[in-house]
């Protein structure tokens, strides 16, 4: 019979522990949800601001819907590309100080589309990232014609080890990769330290003119930021990675870091749906020609462009983002208290390392009968042995809602972790 291994695969992970299933959500409003007629507090959105259930947000939602329609009903370069798709791009370009930015369905198809389009098959690019970039963009430079290098987390001699070693014929075709917040850990990718490692390869002598270095670099790599996570909510008005204080970006002559390519989304922080890359207005054109996934897939709907923009312009006005940094010190300053131990991240994303699949879902489950709803992360998302349950904190969350997550936590802890 074809596709035998289909039942093989399914019942191996379900052996391992390790079987995705999906959870129908009734209702969803506020800080909770409903699932099978139970009520939980969710702290597993990326909804961080909120914003998907602000009225002005909807309300933009139905004027798009009324002047619009709901859906574009076409590619980006046929007719789907709506006065309001234009009026967004220029919001990011102002807002992020880019010349040009185009949008995507989503920021798996961004990722991907970019490592693609970057890597034809006549010019294959050397893709150096992080470990633990989003599989969209390890996945997008697997499917290219890319060779691909992967630097152990934020470890920058290993980067520079890897940009050190570009071949001859990569060396106008190289790229630097990050993120802005790891969506498994929520820390902080240095974007400053690439920054200067890119601008320190860009200025070494090249090994024909210089024996001595035979492996320095005279091509300066292109710096990518994935800010997924980071967008909406970092930043001095919450532009993310591209807005942080200039030092925080860059020790380096307290100059901004140079970032040549930022990818963000629209369905976390923002609260609509889709994605957007902003660069240089080279970039953007040669995409708008060679995204396989833009020039061959509907675009966005104008309603979302719309409601895109108005959810942007609260980002700046900046109350949800304070009310959400306050949960987190909230949360980090009580699971302090109570000697709970979390990974590193000032970000809305709090991880619980667990250590194996089997602990994880039992205390996930746990949470759940005490009415919170937080989810297991288990291998391969993240490393083995690195299973995990992944916190996600919200401007919708009240101190007391933080409060009963970490009472929670303290009694499934003993529970469901033996040492």
């Amino acid at each position: 019979m074809s596709f035998e291994h289909l039942a093989r695969d399914i019942d191996k992970r379900k052996a391992e522990h390790l079987l995705r299933v999906r959870t129908p959500v009734t209702i969803n409003q506020g800080a909770l949800i409903q699932i099978n007629d139970t009520f939980y507090l969710n702290f597993a959105s990326n909804d961080y601001l909120g914003l998907s259930q602000d009225i002005s947000v909807l309300q933009s939602y139905t004027e798009g819907l009324s002047e619009f329609g709901a859906s574009s009903s076409a590619s980006s370069v046929l007719s789907g590309y709506s006065i309001e798709h234009e009026k967004l791009e220029s919001v990011l370009c102002s807002a992020l100080n880019k010349p040009a930015a185009m949008l995507f369905t989503s920021g798996f198809a961004a990722n991907h589309a970019l490592c693609q389009a970057l890597s034809p098959d006549n010019s294959p690019a050397y893709i150096v990232c992080d470990k633990y970039m989003h599989a969209s963009f390890i996945q997008g430079a697997i499917d290219a014609s890319a060779m691909l290098k992967r630097f152990k987390h934020n470890n920058m001699a290993h980067a520079q080890m890897h940009l050190e070693n570009v071949p001859p014929a990569m060396h106008n075709n190289s790229l630097l990769a990050t993120e802005g917040v790891f969506s498994m850990d929520g820390d902080y990718g240095d974007i400053a330290a690439l920054s200067k490692l890119a601008s320190q390869t860009a200025h070494s002598a090249d090994h024909l003119n210089n024996p001595l270095n035979s492996k320095s670099l005279a091509i300066k790599p292109w710096l990518m930021v994935d800010d997924a996570h980071a967008f909406g909510v970092l930043g001095t008005n919450g532009y993310g990675s591209l807005d942080l204080p200039i030092a925080r970006q860059s020790e380096a002559k307290n100059t901004p870091a140079n970032i040549d390519i930022l990818m963000g989304t629209f369905g976390k922080a923002v609260g609509t749906s889709g994605a957007f890359i902003a660069g240089s207005k080279s970039l953007i054109d040669y995409m708008v020609n060679n995204a396989k996934h833009y020039v061959y897939s509907t675009a966005i709907s104008a309603a979302t462009a719309k409601a895109t923009r108005q959810s942007l312009a609260l980002i700046k006005a900046g109350q949800q983002r304070e009310r959400l940094h306050q949960n987190i010190s909230l949360f980090k300053r009580l699971c302090d208290e109570r000697g709970i131990e979390l990974m590193a991240s000032d970000s809305a994303i709090q991880c619980l390392v667990v250590g194996c699949p089997v602990a994880a879902l039992e205390m996930s489950q746990r949470l759940a009968d005490l009415g919170l709803w937080v989810p297991a992360i288990r291998t391969p998302t993240v490393p083995k042995n690195t299973d995990r349950l992944r916190i996600t904190l919200s401007a919708l969350h009240q101190s007391k809602d933080v409060s009963a997550l970490v009472d929670a936590l303290s009694i499934c802890i003993p529970e469901c972790i033996h040492t």
